[in-house]
């Protein structure tokens, strides 16, 4: 459009240039006619004359001409000059564009550029993949082929192993219509009268389920006794704290319930670790035989009475407040809010305590619920804990919008706040709980439902407590059957000694009776030393006899030679002296006697020798006393031996007892540490919960101070202008 009407503009001022270059040549050959005209009028003054009206006459239309001409050329000046103006005008305003453009252009170039490299690499990389796939489409091909072929193959046996099998079916049939008068297996009532057999995955797969489930309910306990336990501080402070003013009979009869709710809340713990100690790898865990879960049913029904006896007030504590003058619309409508989440709640744990009733019914009284429920109920406990989730998560907001408008009332203290937020904090925890039990029996109700079909093998009907008994009592009987197939065997002879002892047996020349000659003649010479023995002790005692006799006479003859000597010295002293080195010269020369049990040494004196018999008699006595030393020394081995061997065994009893002492410890260290690891990362997250809350009640609190400063400023401020005003107005 734009170039279109500079075309129409530059074609208007060519026109307006030819036309003005016409008009000026007009005006030139008018202005050559007026003065040739003026010429021949001086020369012809009297034809002048009397053409001059006629001259005149010309003279006005010629002017009236040009005065025309004038004014159109002045007006097409004027366009002209207006249609140059708008022409340099467009002409800027589109070189502008051009530069604008030519600068787009170049980026645009650039992007398609880029564009480009990037297109050309992708297409490269598309063929090369291209090529990679045609090659592994081929490769596919094939192996469809061979697939198809193995197929093929494989249809072949199928059919070859159906035929071959159903022949079986039939043999196996007619044998059975033959052979078996009554198979029980048919008839499920029949049937429900075998003992399955026990499940010990399904039990330790229900025993992770349960742990799980305590953790969850733990969880939910603690969020219940914060919850009880803040609104029990909250009614004592708001509207009227009880610090400064007495609150209402209404209000401490609230208080002094909700200060009871340990005792019904804490059962509820308890009954689910019950129920969870119950379910071992050694018992049999279905609806049937779940007798803890009545329990937990029962302190389920006894909180349900709490929140039942707690709600009227509850619900009247929230009307007075919305009574009272500091509460404010918004806040009125809040509360009105919560009055109704509160019914909901006790509404919902009704309903929970109905469905678990009825799930515990099948284990007092088995005709109390169908089988073919349980599968409902378990989806109906499914449904209103999701349920409760939602109740809690609108509980949750209101209670925060709640405490975001009860900080804005002028008379709200910090300990208010405080509460608030703990509140909040003990609601958002009992959501997130309520939430994870929601979404793990979601998870896991496939599970709950399948478990139910519990029972014989083949058959459709449950498992009966009594079966179960019966059940466990064959576990323990195969369970101690396999231990006693697993005790070590007595030590025996190793199989390669035996064979060769039998080598040895077989190729020896000895028969029964030369074994039983042989066994006779060492009976026999057992009997001779043991007489021999006999004979040697008697002569012993002889011996021993002697001995005593000999040692008393020589004491005898010693102390009369002592005697004889001391009267020889005190009458002839130089006699003795010579007596003495005559028996210096002279001294007693002793007697060896050497064997292989020892060396016996006698010393013999010159004046009286003995005899040979009594020398025979020591010498015996020496050899027998040397008998006795070593036995007793040979018996006293014997009896260390035994001791020590007795030792050995008892240290390796002991070792073996202290390894296998030493693996429980190691197995329960792991479990300690697991423990310990488990406990430090709920230390850490509630350590980081603290934080966080302590990091929340501190951004509140600078908050709090910012404000006060504000509003004593502003205090400040207006107690300024007042003082002002009044002296302003003591002035007037």
């Amino acid at each position: 459009m734009k170039d279109q009407s500079l075309r129409k503009l530059q074609q208007e001022m060519d026109s307006l240039t030819f036309r003005n270059q016409q008009l000026a040549k007009r005006v030139e050959l008018l202005q050559d006619e007026l003065a040739l005209s003026e010429a021949r009028g001086k020369k012809n003054k009297k034809s002048a004359e009397s053409s001059s009206q006629l001259s005149q006459e010309q003279k006005s239309v010629f002017n009236e001409d040009l005065q025309k001409k004038i004014e159109e050329n002045e007006r097409l000046h004027i366009l002209f000059f207006e249609a140059d103006e708008q022409h340099k005008r467009l002409e800027a305003e589109l070189r502008t564009r051009l530069e604008v453009l030519e600068t787009d252009a170049a980026q645009h170039q650039a992007v398609v550029d880029s564009l480009t490299r990037k297109y050309t690499d992708t297409i490269e990389k598309l063929q090369n993949d291209k090529a990679k796939l045609e090659i592994k489409s081929q490769t596919l091909e094939r192996e469809a082929k061979d697939c198809r072929l193995r197929t093929e193959e494989c249809q072949q046996q199928l059919k070859n192993l159906q035929a071959a099998l159903g022949t079986r079916l039939e043999e196996s049939l007619c044998i059975i219509n033959e052979k078996v008068p009554f198979n029980d297996t048919r008839s499920n009532r029949y049937n429900a009268l075998n003992v399955p057999i026990h499940n010990r995955r399904h039990q330790l797969k229900l025993r992770d389920l349960a742990g799980q489930a305590l953790a969850f309910v733990q969880e939910l306990v603690t969020a219940l006794l914060n919850f009880h336990t803040y609104t029990e501080q909250k009614v004592q402070i708001f509207p009227i704290d009880s610090a400064t003013d007495t609150i209402s009979p209404l209000n401490q009869k609230f208080s002094q319930y909700l200060h009871e709710n340990a005792s019904y809340v804490r059962p509820l713990e308890e009954g689910m670790l019950h129920l969870f100690e119950s379910i071992t790898e050694d018992t049999v865990t279905v609806l049937e035989t779940a007798v803890k879960l009545k329990v937990f049913s029962e302190h389920l029904a006894s909180y349900l009475s709490f929140l039942r006896k707690i709600l009227p007030y509850q619900l009247k504590s929230l009307e007075e407040e919305c009574e009272s003058s500091l509460c404010t619309a918004a806040l009125r409508a809040r509360n009105m809010e919560l009055h109704r989440d509160m019914k909901r709640l006790t509404a919902v744990f009704e309903k929970l305590h109905t469905y678990i009733s009825l799930l515990a019914l099948p284990s007092i009284k088995p005709e109390g619920l169908l089988r073919t429920n349980y599968n409902l109920v378990f989806t109906n406990i499914a449904t209103s804990l999701h349920g409760f989730h939602d109740i809690l998560k609108d509980i949750s907001k209101h209670y925060s919008q709640k405490a975001t408008l009860e900080q804005d009332v002028p008379t709200a203290t910090q300990k208010l706040i405080t509460t608030n937020d703990c509140i909040l904090s003990s609601v958002v925890a009992l959501t997130n709980g309520v939430g994870k039990i929601a979404s793990f029996f979601s998870n896991n109700l496939d599970h709950f439902t399948t478990s139910l079909s519990y029972g014989p093998k083949g058959g459709t009907e449950f498992i009966s407590p009594l079966s179960a008994e019966c059940m466990l009592q064959y576990k323990k009987k195969a369970v101690a059957y396999m231990k006693s197939l697993k005790k070590p065997c007595a030590d025996s002879v190793p199989y390669e000694e035996a064979l060769a002892n039998r080598r040895v047996l077989l190729s020896s020349t000895e028969s029964r009776e030369g074994l039983a000659q042989q066994v006779q003649q060492s009976l026999e010479k057992i009997a001779k030393l043991e007489q021999e023995k006999e004979h040697w002790m008697l002569e012993a005692q002889l011996a021993k006899i002697k001995l005593e006799k000999e040692n008393q006479k020589l004491k005898n003859s010693l102390s009369g030679h002592l005697t004889e000597t001391i009267q020889e010295r005190s009458v002839l002293p130089n006699v003795a002296e010579q007596k003495k080195e005559t028996t210096e010269k002279s001294p007693r020369e002793p007697i060896k006697s050497t064997s292989l049990i020892g060396m016996l040494t006698i010393t013999t004196d010159n004046e009286k020798a003995p005899d040979v018999e009594s020398r025979e008699d020591l010498i015996k006595n020496h050899y027998m006393a040397r008998i006795a030393e070593l036995t007793s020394h040979l018996q006293l081995a014997d009896s260390k031996s035994v001791h020590f061997h007795a030792e050995c065994r008892a240290l390796a009893k002991r070792l073996s007892l202290a390894e296998k002492s030493k693996e429980s410890l190691t197995e329960e260290l792991k479990l300690a540490s697991q423990n310990i690891s488990r406990l430090q990362d709920e230390l850490m997250t509630t350590k980081r919960s603290y934080e966080d809350q302590l990091s929340m009640m501190s951004d509140h609190l600078c908050s709090m101070n910012e404000t006060l400063t504000k509003q004593r400023e502003e205090i400040d401020t207006l107690k300024m202008t007042s003082k002002g005003n009044s002296k302003k107005n003591k002035n007037r």
